[in-house]
């Protein structure tokens, strides 16, 4: 079954939906009917799901070849690409700014330790989703009734990340470029320690290898593979070498410079021990 990958908002997961036999391609807006009603979203990728195990809404009961009934996971349809009609439909930005501000407001006065980065009006105009990040978790239920009675839909209250607060307010990279969380980066991979290790750069400190969000810079993560791809030329850590006849120990490495650093033994300096960087492609000639 083909189906395409939709994200109602930025900071939110994405869900699958079938094509419903439509031609559609990536960043088109379509509509689609979720469990808590219409919504508006975008398209952001395209998969093939294995027919054995889902099923078109609709057709769920529909036997197997055997005649059987089997149990699948249920995938909603596209209902059509958004017209400019649909689009006009969605709350305007003076209005998400004024709805964010209330709840702001709203949220002081309850003294809640929460700060609210963005909102989000479905495309029926039956709900209004307010995101926020906070250290752990808080009782907003006070909150909630505030705003239902002001608002007159129902209030969803959803808890985000600090990365997703950077890709929602944005801001410039130490590249002096736009943030890739708002730009080509779609999806917030998870970004480990071992990463800026490999990339030698876990040396310069935290300030240096974090973004705005105070996290590891999401390039370390895109950037990682073509490290691995490199690094698959070096001889592996702990691996023992000839170097102009002196036999040493490989410590460490360095991908885009193609060397390895070469501890050798039974030398004066050092405690005995001196490190050399050793450039192979230098070396091999």
């Amino acid at each position: 079954m083909k189906i395409a990958k939709i994200k109602f908002i930025d900071w939110d997961k994405e869900y699958n939906f079938s094509l419903n036999n439509l031609e559609l391609k990536e960043d088109d807006k379509v509509v689609v009917k979720t469990e808590l009603g219409f919504e508006l979203g975008g398209i952001v990728g395209f998969d093939d799901l294995d027919d054995s195990k889902y099923v078109l809404e609709g057709k769920e009961h529909e036997a197997d070849k055997n005649g059987e009934q089997t149990e699948k996971n249920i995938i909603k349809p596209i209902l059509r690409k958004a017209t400019l009609s649909d689009l006009e439909k969605m709350a305007p930005f003076s209005e998400k700014k004024e709805a964010l501000e209330f709840c702001r407001k709203t949220k002081d006065r309850h003294n809640l330790p929460m700060k609210f980065v963005d909102v989000h009006y479905s495309f029926d105009g039956s709900r209004v989703t307010f995101a926020f990040i906070a250290d752990g978790r808080v009782d907003f239920r006070e909150l909630v009734k505030d705003l239902t009675r002001h608002f007159g839909k129902t209030i969803r209250l959803q808890q985000i990340g600090i990365r997703d607060e950077a890709k929602i307010t944005g801001d410039v990279g130490h590249c002096g470029q736009r943030l890739c969380c708002q730009g080509h980066l779609k999806n917030l991979e998870s970004i480990t320690s071992e990463m800026a290790e490999i990339q030698g750069c876990a040396h310069r400190g935290s300030d240096r290898i974090s973004g705005v969000c105070g996290r590891l810079m999401c390039c370390l993560a895109y950037e990682q593979r073509g490290y691995e791809e490199l690094a698959k030329n070096l001889p592996p850590i702990g691996a023992k070498v000839n170097v102009d006849g002196k036999r040493g120990v490989v410590v460490g490495h360095n991908p885009l410079k193609q060397a390895v650093k070469v501890a050798f033994s039974n030398d004066s300096e050092n405690n005995g021990r001196v490190i050399v960087e050793v450039d192979l492609n230098r070396h091999k000639k």
